[in-house]
């Protein structure tokens, strides 16, 4: 059976051809699209791992900002591109809110990119303006039973802050109104000029005012206490157990990417989270190195992505 040897043959070809082209991964530049604005969350976790990534795989990592519909016009890119390793996406916990509240995108976020992993974890935390009648989660709750319509500030609609707010409103049944910003700074700036009651945003954002009593912290979003605000309790804790909103950021291929070439991507991020150095230079932005599996990174997709979108559909948050 001629004419199948040579499919047979042509098949193993190509089988070999692409573990060589693994194996030789990477002869030359690697593009990452950080689909945010320069000097946010996303690109300077990015940029501060790309010299200890680049240093394992012996190539320049070229960054490069695709901004734009809540990130989803850089991810676009990626999930367009080849599948050889050579464009990669960072993303945020965004990755699985914009599916649920950005229509007529043109991939599917849940087939069209492979987790390489983790990078960081990002604790949120609820702070109030510095005269609000309550210093704990049970206080603000009662306060917010009592006057609805309670404003609290997030870096944008759709952000964790956001579903943090839209998942508490649900959890404990009160009305808050939500007052999206640009970014964390501008509500944070707000906070402490009173002009605001409330916000939800990262420790990192909100932790100096803390510290310097222009604000005051109520509780973590996290699970568990974490961050450089550790010393407050958590959501979960302070009577609505399972309460979980923590956000990260994350290192993705388009899908098809060969496993070879997906293994040695990730054992890149991971000497980079693992260097101490790097570490602490996370740590002082207010990100917790993560130096957990792929595998580990997909199941907390596959977990988090029905919560987000319980949460969204429940709420009916929507992106402008």
């Amino acid at each position: 059976m001629p004419g199948r040897r040579a499919t047979l043959a042509a098949l193993g070809g190509t089988l070999l051809a692409g573990r060589a082209a693994a194996q030789a991964f990477p002869d030359r530049p690697i593009r990452i699209v950080a689909p945010y604005a320069a000097g946010g969350q996303s690109d300077t976790v990015i940029r501060l791992l790309a010299p200890k990534m680049s240093e394992f795989l012996g190539q320049p990592l070229v960054i490069e900002n695709r901004t734009g519909a809540g990130g989803s016009i850089g991810a676009g890119v990626v999930a367009q591109a080849p599948p050889d390793g050579y464009t990669l996406l960072f993303e945020s916990f965004a990755f699985l809110v914009v599916p649920f509240i950005v229509k007529g995108l043109t991939f599917s976020y849940e087939t069209a990119f492979a987790p390489v992993g983790q990078a960081v974890a990002l604790p949120y935390v609820l702070v109030v303006r510095k005269d609000f009648p309550a210093s704990d989660l049970a206080g603000f709750v009662a306060h917010a039973r009592a006057h609805p319509g309670v404003s609290y500030g997030t870096p944008g609609i759709g952000t964790p802050g956001h579903l943090a707010g839209a998942l508490l409103e649900s959890r404990a049944g009160i009305r808050l109104e939500h007052v999206p910003y640009r970014g964390g700074a501008e509500s944070a700036r707000d906070l402490a000029a009173g002009s605001i009651d409330a916000a939800i945003g990262t420790a990192n954002t909100f932790g100096p005012l803390v510290q310097d009593g222009r604000i005051r912290g109520i509780a973590l979003t996290s699970a568990e206490r974490r961050g450089s605000l550790s010393g407050l309790p958590t959501i979960a804790e302070s009577g609505f157990p399972g309460f979980d909103i923590t956000s990260w950021n994350g290192l993705f291929a388009p899908s098809g990417t060969p496993a070879p070439v997906l293994a040695r991507l990730e054992a890149a991020l991971a000497h980079a989270t693992g260097d101490a150095e790097t570490r602490q230079r996370l740590a002082l932005t207010g990100n917790e190195a993560v130096t957990e599996s792929a595998a580990a990174f997909a199941a907390r997709i596959r977990r988090e992505r029905p919560v987000v979108r319980q949460i969204v559909e429940q709420t009916g948050i929507r992106a402008d």
